[in-house]
């Protein structure tokens, strides 16, 4: 009970971080819904939760993406993580990280 609990908190949360990104990177979901429907195109089912955003500059945005996707409906869900970079509302690119990783996004030095 206590995962399931947790699964909507996170969904909540996402919801929330989702929004408060902003109009100028375009809509999130929409945007990760596409890198979903692109990455795994024949799943039976998929959820994807976002752990946290970040604005590199005014038209950037990072994003630590949580997918969970189940492939075939006898099948166990399947996790990953991802981090996607969102260029003036457009996925620009895509990485594939371990799901217990620790991530330091940071605009680089020059």
């Amino acid at each position: 009970m206590s995962t399931r609990l947790g699964f909507w908190s996170c969904l909540l949360i996402s919801l929330w971080l989702s929004g408060s990104v902003g109009a100028t990177t375009g809509d999130l979901a929409v945007v990760i819904e596409g890198f979903m429907a692109k990455q795994f195109p024949g799943a039976h089912s998929r959820l994807w939760v976002i752990n946290g955003a970040e604005r590199s500059a005014a038209n950037e945005v990072v994003v630590d993406l949580n997918t969970m996707v189940v492939k075939q409906a006898s099948q166990e869900p399947n996790e990953s993580r991802f981090l996607l970079l969102i260029v003036g509302g457009k996925l620009a690119a895509a990485q594939n990280i371990p799901l217990d990783s620790t991530i330091d996004c940071q605009p680089e030095q020059a």
